[in-house]
């Protein structure tokens, strides 16, 4: 929140300009006109009283344990947290306010949950690959297929986390710093649980290649999912290109000259599209079950993703482009 240009209770700080105190309900008249508030911060569980703010300080001063990444500050117990930009005078309240705090929990950098959860599945799919010892037969201890489409698998699930990868520490601007620590643990699962699965069969020395199309189906493809990971990737340099550095600015997406972009005319989330249409692509190369049932899952994660998008995007502007689909044009 903020208060005539300094923050106040928020999930990132809290202090004041000089010229406010926070000491009285009332109204007063200075040599400046000034507002003051009190302010009341209440458990938004138990509604127990945290603390009675007259003199503006950071809610963590009170209870160290609560560093500010960790709060969550409401006007309602079960509404929504307010934003870091909200300013306290343009809030539905008296000079005299209540808030009610939740505790978000141990919190982790974005970053480092990206980091982590594309990072796993990168060095778990080269050990499978490898067939490092424990995996497989003794016998087939670092052997390597017979099979060229297990190579080129393999080169397009290495190249798609390394551009993961890649994109988080050079393209991606997050609007939130952090997210619940227990959140990692949920995410890893899945990530490194379906590549270790998928890992396993397509280099498995058992793993039989496409054969009712053969090489005709692995090369169609390959050009699906070449032509879609570059699209994914022209996304997100797009939507970069919105926000600028420490900026929370929303803005809707249009085209830019990149052709991979003209999907925005129809679709509010083509990121997700062309994620998809990669494991898809993935999906008929390999010709593997584990594969299609990761695609088929992460396309029902990425449909509600898509819908939450898409429901924010025509909430907050009223000129959003009335044609677009959250994920599939005209379908979905």
């Amino acid at each position: 929140m903020k208060l005539n240009g300094a923050f106040w209770p928020s999930s990132k700080t809290l202090c004041l300009a000089q010229t406010h105190h926070l000491s009285s309900p009332r109204e007063h008249t200075l040599s400046q006109a000034v507002v003051f508030f009190e302010v009341e911060i209440l458990d938004a569980k138990t509604k127990d009283k945290l603390c009675f703010l007259d003199k503006v300080r950071p809610l963590h001063k009170y209870y160290p344990q609560w560093y500010a990444a960790r709060q969550s500050i409401r006007l309602d117990p079960k509404g929504k947290s307010l934003k870091d930009e909200d300013v306290l005078q343009h809030l539905p309240v008296g000079t005299t306010a209540t808030f009610y705090f939740r505790d978000l929990g141990a919190q982790i950098s974005w970053v480092t949950v990206f980091l982590t959860e594309y990072g796993g599945p990168l060095l778990l799919y080269l050990m499978f690959y490898f067939r490092v010892p424990f995996i497989y037969a003794p016998k087939y201890d670092f052997t390597t297929s017979k099979h060229w489409v297990v190579h080129l698998a393999c080169m397009c699930h290495s190249f798609h986390y390394l551009k993961r990868l890649l994109e988080t520490l050079f393209v991606h601007r997050f609007s939130h710093g952090t997210m619940p620590l227990r959140n990692i643990f949920k995410n890893c699962t899945y990530y490194w649980g379906f590549a270790a699965w998928m890992a396993y069969y397509i280099n498995h020395p058992l793993y039989t290649p496409p054969t009712i199309y053969g090489e005709q189906q692995v090369r169609i493809a390959l050009i699906i999912f070449l032509f879609c990971q570059v699209g994914n990737f022209s996304i997100h340099i797009a939507l970069r290109n919105l926000r600028p550095p420490g900026s929370k600015t929303r803005k809707i997406p249009y085209p830019t000259k990149n052709p991979f972009t003209w999907i925005f005319l129809l679709v509010s989330c083509p990121n997700y599209t062309y994620e998809l249409g990669s494991w898809f692509g993935f999906t008929l190369m390999t010709q593997c079950l584990p594969v299609a049932f990761f695609t088929a899952v992460g396309f029902i994660q990425m449909t509600v993703w898509a819908k939450g998008k898409h429901r924010s995007y025509l909430k907050e502007f009223r000129d959003y482009p009335p044609l677009r689909s959250p994920i599939l044009p005209f379908v979905l």
